[in-house]
Formats: structure tokens, sequence, C-alpha cells
């Protein structure tokens, strides 16, 4: 694969971020782009979001991608009243009488399968499930906030490849600035076609298509995807809640070299620098991690939450791009 003769670096907007003086800064840092999660929200509710990032470019000169992730065949937590406290070894239940989540999960749940909430930051076990619910026990407990993402590992699930609001999302994409879609939870070609279909009848067939990398499923159809993606993205939050997490360095190493042999452009993204969500400087495994993931040909790096609500995003882009660039220059000379 030819090596990049540049990386591109991307943020994720967020109330952190959102003043058009931080993203400035941002810019500043050598951010080339911005990712807006739509999981949460709409565009029509972006505007000013867009409007601050509109005005950030304008004042440093910066002329941004704007990427656009996708709710896609993902399955959350629906709308809590208030965050609900889950203590281990605590009952928790799912779905009618308890928790909203999607009823589609019921179908695949069975006594002792595990769900993951929040990225794997709380795990319940089914002991007892039914068409409408089930009852849990709390295995590693936390609090829970909406919208948070649910995993099963191993189960059979199909959720559809859009969603409306997606579709809703993708018409007005032209008319935002929006250059490229992610699209979560890939589970082959099809998945990827159905998003160029949708893009073309929303008349941006140019846009560049971001393949996410989220499962075990899309992982093992990860040469049947190639053609059909612009970019293939290494998504390792919800990457880890499917496998065993000792198995997900093997698993990026494996997908970086499957991308460059095809010369297919990748991404490497998901706590990059995690710990400056709060501290102002990166652990030594942090910027090791991003400086290998340029030795393995990610021709992008991206921030998620140490942008869009950490405490320090601009410094958090300023390591992001300093390790970068200085794995480029010694992979250039090596």
């Amino acid at each position: 694969m030819e090596k990049p003769a540049r990386l591109e670096y991307f943020g994720t907007l967020g109330p952190a971020c959102a003043d058009p003086g931080i993203l400035s800064e941002l810019f500043e840092a050598g951010m080339t782009g911005v990712r807006l999660n739509l999981s949460h929200t709409s565009l029509d509710r972006c505007g000013g979001w867009l409007r601050s990032l509109r005005e950030a470019a304008s004042r440093t000169g910066a002329r941004p991608e704007l990427l656009i992730d996708l709710r896609g065949p993902e399955l959350r937590v629906g709308e809590l009243a208030v965050p609900v406290r889950l203590a281990r070894g605590e009952r928790a239940v799912l779905g009618e009488g308890g928790l909203p989540v999607p009823g589609l999960i019921f179908s695949a749940l069975r006594p002792r399968q595990e769900i993951l909430l929040d990225d794997g930051a709380l795990l319940l076990r089914a002991l007892r499930c039914d068409e409408k619910s089930a009852d849990c026990e709390v295995l590693r407990g936390g609090t829970l906030q909406s919208r948070k993402s649910i995993a099963l590992p191993g189960a059979a699930l199909h959720p559809p490849t859009l969603q409306e609001s997606d579709r809703e999302n993708l018409a007005r994409i032209g008319e935002c600035g929006v250059t490229g879609v992610m699209l979560p939870f890939v589970r082959g070609a099809d998945d990827l076609t159905a998003l160029r279909d949708a893009l073309s009848a929303a008349g941006a067939e140019g846009t560049r298509v971001f393949a996410k990398l989220e499962n075990r499923e899309g992982l093992a159809m990860l040469p049947e995807l190639l053609p059909h993606a612009d970019h293939i993205v290494i998504a390792r939050g919800d990457l880890g809640n499917d496998l065993p997490l000792w198995e997900l360095p093997a698993a990026q190493k494996s997908a970086a070299e499957t991308c460059r042999a095809a010369e297919k452009p990748f991404m490497v993204v998901t706590q990059l620098l995690h710990s400056m969500h709060h501290s102002a400087v990166p652990t030594r495994a942090e910027v090791c991690d991003i400086f290998n993931a340029v030795l393995d040909g990610a021709s992008s790096l991206m921030l998620t939450g140490e942008t869009a609500v950490g405490e320090h995003p601009a410094a958090a882009m300023r390591v992001l791009v300093k390790t970068g660039e200085e794995a480029l220059r010694w992979r250039a000379a090596h």
C-alpha cells in the first residue's frame, strides 16, 4: 500500500468543542475533519454546531471534511427520565416494566446471554426471558444513561441497514456540507449497497462511504466489503464488546493487513486518548497505540469523546497530530 503523504485527523463534535473559538484551536492543532454522531440527534438539531464549524473554518482558513455517523443497524437503550444506577448483584428488567430497549433483542435473548451496555461499561446476564421483557443480573455495575449502546455478543440479530432517521438525515447532507457517511455495524456488501442506493436517491453519489467494523460478522466479511467502501473504519469500541478484549489487538492487526494488501484506506478510532477526557496529558500506552496504528498503515485517526465531551479537546488533538506526524517521519526514515 502506498504510504500516505499526510494523515487525516478527525475530532468529534460535541458540547465540549462546539464553541467557534475551541474549534479554531482544534483546526490550528492540525484537525482536518470532524465527525457528527447522529445516534443521539439529527442534522436538523445540530444547526448551531454546524454554524460554529463554518465560523471556525472561516477564521482559520480550514476546509474540513464533515462526516456523519448514522444510527444504522445498531441497538441502543431508549430515553430514560433520569440516569439509572445499576449495582453489581442487583436485578434489572429490560423491556416491559423496566429499561426501554428495542423489542428486536428479545427474539435473540436466552438465559445466560450476556448483555453489554454503554460500550461494555455495564454487563448484565439474562436469567429469564419472554417476548417482551428479560430479567437480568447485573455483573458489572454503573450508571446507565439514555441512548447508550447495547451489544449481545454472539447473538443472531438482524436490524435493518438504515433507520428512518438515517434516511431523513441523508436527504439533507448536500445542504449541510457533508462529505462522508459512516455506517455502523456493517455486516456485508448488502449494507453498503443499501447506503449507496440511499445516497443516490438523495443526489449525493459522490459522498465518501466509511464502513465501520464493529462485530465479528463485519470482520469476517471484510474482503467482501472492500470494493463497496471508500474507507474502512476499525471501530474498537463496539468491536471490543463483541470480542474478548485480549483478541481485539489481533483483530485490528488483521484488518489493517487486509486493507493494506487491497490498498484500501482505513481509520483507527476509539479510546486513542481516553485518559484525556480528564487528564491534560496522555498515557505512554496511548501515544504508543497511535504511533503503532500509523505504522500499520492507517490513513486517518479519529478522536471521539476526547473532543466531544472531554475537558481538554484542543490538547488532545495536538497530541494526536504530533504523534501521528512523528510516526510518519519515523516510517519514512525506516
